[in-house]
């Protein structure tokens, strides 16, 4: 992979790392507390107690995914970006830009979610 697309990721991946954690600072700073238009009967209450628990989930897992960025970006700066960790082999640019956080290739992966199906069943 060319050093342009790796500097082309590494900025793509610290944007969404900012972004992610701009929504977490905002839910924290203005989702967090519950006003007293929240409390004026037990509907607007539990609304609100649901608006509240559904932002705090979402976070949740946004926190997964800025972990799965900054290991990443620890894979960039190993040079081992881009490769597949289960074959060896590069991962297509599309992947990569459809999902820079991949670590499989479009064939590995296929096979883990068919393995994961079929031990599901």
């Amino acid at each position: 992979m060319s050093p342009e697309h790796i500097e082309e990721f590494r900025q793509l991946l610290n944007d969404e790392k900012k972004r992610l954690l701009h929504k977490a600072a905002n839910t924290i700073k203005h989702e967090i507390e519950l006003s007293k238009d929240d409390m004026a009967d037990e509907a607007d209450l539990a609304s609100a107690l649901t608006d509240q628990s559904l932002s705090l989930r979402l976070r949740g897992r946004e926190r997964y995914l800025i972990d799965k960025i900054d290991l990443a970006i620890e894979r960039i700066n190993q040079g081992e970006f881009g490769e597949c960790v289960v074959c060896g082999d590069d991962i297509s640019l599309q992947r990569l830009r459809a999902r820079p956080v991949t670590t499989m290739c479009i064939a590995c992966k296929e096979e883990q979610e068919r393995r994961e199906k079929l031990y599901s069943e």
